[in-house]
């Protein structure tokens, strides 16, 4: 049986966000302890549950696409090197095989990731 979640003020804020990041807001009741209280006045209201590693690039390549309003592949030249930008402020590139993977969603070479984050790196 899953508990129902708080309606507070801090919950209604914070759930979009965690969201947005893959992570799941949830009430007290169903709480491990990897997961993160969300405090109100010194009483923990709800947590938040990280989401799991597996499929981070995934969520990242994801949430990249929704700002473009556009699949990787299906930007240009210019948005592409944006794109890049934005995947390597957010850390998908410290993830094991993700310039390969990025190239895939884009449908560029590795080479040019390369280029791509070297441009930025300088």
């Amino acid at each position: 049986m899953t508990l129902p979640l708080p309606r507070h003020p801090l919950v209604l804020a914070i759930r979009p966000i965690a969201e947005a990041l893959g992570a799941t807001v949830l009430p007290i009741g169903e709480r491990e302890a990897s997961d993160i209280p969300l405090m109100w006045e010194g009483t923990v209201i709800a947590v938040v549950r990280p989401a799991p590693l597996h499929g981070a690039l995934d969520r990242l390549i994801e949430s990249v696409e929704r700002e473009f309003g556009s699949r990787l592949a299906d930007l240009n030249r210019e948005d592409k090197q944006r794109a890049i930008r934005k995947l390597d402020e957010r850390g998908a590139f410290t993830l094991r095989r993700a310039v390969e993977d990025v190239s895939d969603s884009m449908g560029v070479s590795r080479i040019t990731v390369y280029n791509y984050l070297n441009a930025i790196h300088r």
